[in-house]
């Protein structure tokens, strides 16, 4: 049976459901609602230099809403940041980097066997995003989540020093060490999570990564 034959996604179930076992996340919202919203604190970016950070999730899974709010931040100067996986059409990628401040692109390993193995998919599209990028956007941070046991090895953090030293425009690298906070959003979906062994790495350890990416002469820092 299809889903459309089983649920219309009325919502109507969390309404009747006396044990309160289902509820609905996420709020549907149109672009406009959304900008009045995020110039209510218009105050804030002004007084702090900040301003919106679109994330997800992956936010170009919407491109027309995303550079539709884009556009409306540009217009009203208000400063953008764009958190992405890369692995998005190039056209689409491209297409609204004149609206983005900052882009915060996440890099987790540059062997492409590796990657397909960690993440199911070719990171190829993703380098070659990097590469395109970085030829027309002057402010790429790029966002690298250390795993342990997965890429804080020598030879994967040193291909991610090659491979963003080779680009034209690149701020510097945000190492992320891993964390345990996503453990209760897959209990929230009735999702196993498959790394509740893992612990986050040692400050040294990250000091120790942070070390070798500045040695390829990048601004590379913990945390960000």
């Amino acid at each position: 049976m299809a889903l459309d034959d089983k649920c219309q996604l009325t919502g109507k179930c969390v309404l009747a459901c006396q044990s309160e076992a289902r509820e609905i996340v996420g709020t549907r919202i149109t672009v406009s609602d959304l900008i009045q919203e995020i110039e209510k604190d218009t105050v804030f970016y002004d007084e702090s230099g900040g301003g919106i950070t679109f994330s997800g999730g992956e936010p170009y899974m919407q491109p027309v809403f995303l550079q539709t709010l884009l556009r409306l931040c540009r217009q009203r100067r208000i400063h953008t940041a764009v958190e992405t996986c890369g692995f998005v059409d190039s056209a689409t990628l491209l297409a609204a980097s004149p609206y983005v401040n900052l882009y915060l692109y996440d890099l987790k390993v540059i062997d492409d066997k590796k990657h397909q193995s960690l993440t199911g998919v070719s990171n190829k599209m993703i380098l070659e995003n990097l590469r395109r990028l970085s030829r027309v956007h002057n402010h790429i941070t790029i966002r690298f989540p250390v795993i342990p046991g997965m890429n804080d090895n020598v030879r994967d953090v040193s291909q991610i020093g090659e491979f963003v030293s080779s680009m034209e425009k690149v701020d510097g690298i945000d190492i992320l060490p891993y964390h345990k906070l996503g453990i209760e959003k897959y209990k929230r979906l009735g999702m196993r999570y498959r790394m509740v062994e893992m612990r986050p790495p040692a400050s040294e350890e990250m000091i120790v990564i942070a070390e070798r990416l500045k040695s390829y002469g990048l601004s590379a820092k913990v945390g960000g």
